[in-house]
Order: C-alpha cells, then sequence, then structure tokens
C-alpha cells in the first residue's frame, strides 16, 4: 500500500526540532524527503546524547525516514546542486533567519526561476515580517511573548517549565506541515506553487484561544490559577499520600457527580464544580491515601480521572501499547532503534519513517549520481569540501 503523501518530494533546509519534527511528521506519511545540511554548521542536534552507533537518538528521530546531504551552502558549486534538485524536489522547507537564504541565492524568487510551482516553507521565531523578526528565540521566549505563560503555572511561583516544546511542536512543527500540505493541494488544483511564513510565536498565541477569544470581547484578563483550565477550579492535579499525582478533569456534571460519589462525599455535587471552596477539601481526601489505593477506587468508573504516569509507566500502558506507538526502526548499521510511532492513523496501515536518521551525508554520493554527476567529480567535490561526511 503507497503512503498517502509518496508523491511529495522535498527539500529540508531545518534543524534542531521545530522543522525537523515537522518534515518528520512529512517524512512518516510517505514524503521523499532530502536533509540538506551545512557542512560548515551541523545541526547541533547531532550532539545530543545519546548516541547510539554514532547517531544522536534524537537525530535519529526527528529525521528518519530522510535522506542526508552534505553541502558547503556558501560555494557556488553547491548552490548549483541545489538547483539541479529543485527541478525535482519542488517543496523548501527552510529555518534560517529571515534574508540567510536569500544570501544563499536559495530565497523563493531565486528558487522559482528554475521551477515557477515550486512551494517554499520558511519556519522562524517570529515570522519573515515585523521589529522581531531577527531576533533568536526558544520555545520558552515564545511562549512568553504569546501572553500564554502569564496565566499559566501558580500565582505563589509563576510559571511553570512544560516537560514538552509547546510551541516549537505543537505550533511550529505541526503548523509547517499543515501549510505545507494545503499548499500541494492548491497547486493540484491552480498549478500554482507559494511562499509560506510561519512563525512560531504566531503558532503559540493562536493556541491561547481558550482564554484570549473572551478577552478581546471584554472579558477579564486571565491569570495563573483564574480559570477553568488553569488551576482555578477543581480541574487540577493532587498529590497523592505518597508523594504521587491524580489528574482530575470532571468538568462535566455527570462525571462530577461520579467523582465524588467516589470519594465519598456526594454532597459536594451539589455545590458544582465551580465551588472554589471544595478545592482544598478534595486536595485533602486525595493527599489522604496512596496513588494505587485511587487507582482502584477510580477504576471502571466514568469520572474523568487517570493517575501522572511515570514516562516508564506510560510507555507500557494500554493507552500507548495498545495503539502501536512504540515502533522499531533500522538504522544506517542495519540495527534496531526502538521510537515512538505516529499518532496518525490510517484505515489503510500506521505509516512512518522506517529508517533512522543517518550520519550526515550518509546518501550524498546516492543523491547526486542521480544527478548525473560521475564519480570523479564527486571526489573533486569532496576534496575542494563542497561536498562531505561527518
Amino acid at each position: 500500500m503507497k503512503a498517502p503523501l509518496d508523491t511529495l518530494k522535498i527539500l529540508d533546509f531545518t534543524y534542531l526540532l521545530p522543522g525537523p519534527f515537522g518534515t518528520m511528521l512529512l517524512a512518516d506519511l510517505g514524503a521523499q524527503i532530502i536533509k540538506v545540511e551545512n557542512l560548515r554548521q551541523p545541526d547541533l542536534m547531532r550532539y545530543a546524547p545519546p548516541l547510539v552507533d554514532g547517531v544522536s537518538v534524537l537525530y535519529a528521530h526527528v529525521n528518519r525516514g530522510k535522506k542526508s546531504l552534505a553541502l558547503d551552502l556558501k560555494q557556488e558549486e553547491a548552490r548549483r546542486i541545489v538547483l539541479d534538485l529543485v527541478r525535482e524536489y519542488d517543496i523548501i522547507i527552510e529555518q534560517f533567519r529571515p534574508g540567510v537564504m536569500q544570501r544563499l541565492g536559495l530565497g523563493y524568487e531565486d528558487l522559482k526561476k528554475v521551477n515557477d510551482s515550486i512551494i517554499y516553507c520558511s519556519l522562524t521565531g517570529y515570522g519573515q515580517t515585523g521589529t522581531y523578526a531577527a531576533r533568536a528565540g526558544h520555545d520558552i521566549n515564545y511562549l512568553a511573548l504569546s501572553g500564554l505563560d502569564s496565566f499559566s503555572g501558580r500565582r505563589e511561583s509563576g510559571p511553570g517549565l512544560s516537560g514538552i516544546q509547546i510551541a516549537d511542536i505543537a505550533g511550529g512543527s505541526k503548523n509547517t506541515a499543515m501549510a505545507v500540505m494545503a499548499a500541494v493541494i492548491r497547486r493540484m488544483t491552480t498549478g500554482k506553487g507559494d511562499c509560506i511564513d510561519i512563525s512560531i510565536t504566531d503558532s503559540a498565541f493562536s493556541m491561547t484561544v481558550m482564554s484570549t477569544a473572551p478577552f478581546l470581547e471584554g472579558g477579564p484578563e486571565p491569570g495563573p490559577e483564574s480559570e477553568m483550565f488553569n488551576g482555578g477550579l477543581l480541574y487540577d492535579y493532587y498529590r497523592t499520600a505518597d508523594g504521587r499525582y491524580l489528574s482530575v478533569g470532571p468538568i462535566e456534571g455527570k462525571f462530577f457527580d461520579e467523582f465524588c460519589s467516589v470519594i465519598g462525599r456526594p454532597e459536594l455535587a451539589e455545590r458544582g464544580i465551580g465551588n472554589r471552596e471544595a478545592k482544598g477539601l478534595i486536595a485533602g481526601i486525595i493527599g489522604g491515601d496512596d496513588l494505587e489505593y485511587w487507582i482502584g477506587k477510580f477504576d471502571g468508573r466514568d469520572a474523568c480521572v487517570e493517575p501522572v504516569r511515570l514516562l516508564s509507566e506510560a510507555i507500557v500502558s494500554p493507552p500507548i501499547v495498545e495503539r502501536d506507538m512504540i515502533v522499531s526502526v533500522t538504522n544506517e548499521k542495519g540495527n534496531t532503534l526502538r521510537q515512538m510511532g505516529n499518532p496518525i492513523k490510517f484505515g489503510s496501515g500506521h505509516y512512518f519513517g522506517r529508517t533512522a536518521g543517518t550520519s550526515m551525508g550518509y546518501h550524498t554520493r546516492d543523491i547526486l549520481r542521480g544527478l548525473g554527476y560521475r564519480e570523479v567529480d564527486l571526489d573533486v567535490m569532496l576534496q575542494k569540501n563542497i561536498i562531505g561526511v561527518l
């Protein structure tokens, strides 16, 4: 069975997490992707421990299903290689600061001259326009500037760090993948390509809908622990007697009734979930017993209550195991790595990149042979550091 996106051919100029995770989503669904890495500045994700067979497991994960081409992009011969590829690989995804690709002669207008139906997606922290466009930033900065951090965390301690990169992945990565697929669909009907500008800060801001939409129409400005979903009411995490945590989210009446019944305080249901005073009482009740006790009490009860699992527990628990979310891929040495699966499931199959991300330049010779370069040409370019391997 062919994968859904197996006709897409993409040149990937992204690095670290946001871009590579987004292109991994496309690779999982079958897109043919060449990751173009700059010999002068390799992707820093390559150096993230631990390494297996000389390749970072993080790099091997977010770059699975992709081929690796290593070029010195400041040399004209390398630029010509990219232009040759663009005739066939007609989707470009890049993550440099605004202006970098243009200075390399690889901007949208440059590549459009070679292939006028090209789709060119730029992913940056703050977008291609505006006074922040050239600023450096990371996930924590984008969340801070989006306003999200001002009503996250606790009143006493302030904003809290998340265990994942929310803005980078939920915002930048996924919007990049969606935007590219939308542009492909448009090109199928019009024959025209497009230039896409994705800002991670825009993406983070757009996810604050539950708080920002009311505020824009005159609602109160949100703060930490002031709303339904940020700890202002019952919906929260509660510490158990053994120092573990229980997630409690029964916001609908029927679930709240069930919750109150399980904890032995059915009268609390009459006051409703909006009763702030009941929260301390509930915390005291949950804090009186260990996590395993509460797991047993809520087993089979429809109350939207679940334990906060350790990662070691989560990866062997039913919601993960039964949904094929741990998969095996093969690296360049022929060895097997365990990775997270693709959360998008189709009736026709579960698609994910079967090969792990490789050492830099692993596919360089094969890619250039496919463009018609002779072995003697490749040897000369290798000596001149136009192409290379790591």
